[in-house]
């Protein structure tokens, strides 16, 4: 499966936004300058998360970006499908019985055991994704990533550890 490279953009402006100090935001150009992607198209992609409640918008000269709810609420997922969609990525066209090696109506029956198995795979990656939220993927950073982002969005100095 070969998702969009908006997905990846998205995945980590969410894991970014749940560094920050609860209320805090940042702006789409701040995290696209973060990332070095092209601003206009983060801010059209970031609203795909803020339709899907995954994250809350504001105006105004101090508005921006921030988690629209705890970040231990948050799944990949629910990330991924508010940007992709949920729509299985492999689509059973029943070729097996088309063609010169086509087999009769009452031999498929059954599913197709391709099918079937491709249906397996993507719900076994659903279940991967749901069961990791942005909290978990906090836990696994680096003790300076998190006073790192904070510094470079807010303008905040790091503190340096005695």
């Amino acid at each position: 499966m070969k998702l969009p490279v908006s997905t990846e953009w998205l995945l980590h402006c969410a894991a970014t936004l749940a560094q920050l100090e609860s209320g805090a935001t940042a702006s789409a150009a701040q995290l696209a300058g973060y990332y070095d992607l092209p601003a206009p198209y983060l801010a059209k992609q970031l609203q795909a998360l803020v339709r899907a409640g995954v994250l809350s918008a504001t105006t105004g000269p101090r508005g921006g970006f921030r988690l629209g709810r705890p970040a231990s609420e948050i799944t990949l997922l629910q990330i991924v499908e508010a940007v992709d969609g949920a729509s299985p990525p492999y689509e059973c066209r029943e070729i097996r019985q088309q063609g010169r090696g086509a087999l009769p109506p009452e031999q498929c029956l059954r599913t197709c055991v391709i099918a079937e198995k491709m249906a397996d795979a993507h719900e076994a990656w659903r279940r991967s994704l749901a069961g990791v939220s942005l909290a978990d993927i906090l836990t696994t950073l680096p003790s300076t990533a998190v006073p790192r982002t904070r510094s470079i969005l807010t303008g905040t100095p790091v503190k340096p550890h005695n």
